[in-house]
């Protein structure tokens, strides 16, 4: 009889343990829960960009007798290719940043002259440069930004005879405007990042005189009017990483 309780004992007391000692074992079992990086935008990039333009410039002849005289407005298109450089700074889901941009451009465009007839103009812009500040919202590697600031473009103005191709006179200018822009940016790796960005820029009048004795006094000075719309695709290497994940709080 006493031999009977004793097992009886033992085997309850095993009964007890084994459910302990499974959940035990399926605790440690648990893999640890996996926390996605949350993607950082803060950091310096460069990159480089190319894509269209279109100038749209307005010619006034000024002629000292008359004043100015409208000579009709014209607009151009070409290639874009060139570079950038920045600094962007993330808090929470803003993203806040300063970026210089450098552009080669080939938008030119000659007309014939609506109060010259034998006369036409050209107008070539080859350099575009961009100086902004931006601010955007972010979902995780997702971006979509605004930007402004100043621009600057080297523009040349040239008259050219039609029947024989012949330039009489021409001038070169760098002016300064302003721009406003908007873009979206994709971070398909911890450091490379995919966007499209437009800009519009306004760079006002810039008054041109020509020096040349075959034409008339109207046409020694003008004021060309320009605004400028890009429309670019950019690729961007930043350096940095993926930020650190962020820990669930109890």
């Amino acid at each position: 009889m006493k031999k009977l309780l004793l097992a009886t004992t033992g085997l309850v007391a095993l009964a007890m343990a084994a459910p302990a000692s499974a959940a035990d074992m399926a605790v440690k079992a648990a893999p640890p829960p996996v926390v996605a990086p949350i993607y950082n935008w803060t950091g310096f990039y460069i990159g480089a960009n190319g894509g269209w333009g279109q100038s749209h410039n307005c010619w006034d002849f000024i002629d000292p007798v008359f004043g100015n005289l409208d000579n009709g407005c014209r607009d151009r298109s070409g290639g874009l290719v060139g570079g950038q450089i920045g600094y962007r700074w993330q808090a929470s889901q803003w993203v806040f940043g300063v970026e210089a941009q450098g552009n080669w451009a080939d938008l030119n465009h000659t007309r014939q002259s609506l109060l010259f007839p034998a006369l036409s103009t050209r107008t070539e812009t080859d350099g575009i440069g961009l100086f902004t500040g931006q601010i955007g919202y972010a979902w995780n590697a997702a971006l979509l930004y605004v930007k402004g600031g100043a621009a600057v473009t080297s523009n040349r103005f040239s008259i050219h005879d039609n029947f024989t191709g012949f330039e009489f006179a021409s001038a070169s200018s760098t002016r300064w405007g302003g721009t406003v822009g908007v873009g979206f940016e994709y971070g398909f790796t911890p450091n490379w990042s995919f966007g499209v960005e437009y800009n519009h820029l306004w760079m006002g009048d810039s008054n041109n005189s020509f020096t040349a004795a075959a034409l008339p006094a109207a046409v020694l000075n003008n004021r060309v009017s320009q605004d400028v719309d890009m429309v670019t695709a950019r690729i961007n290497y930043r350096f940095g990483g993926y930020g650190a994940p962020i820990a669930a709080r109890y």
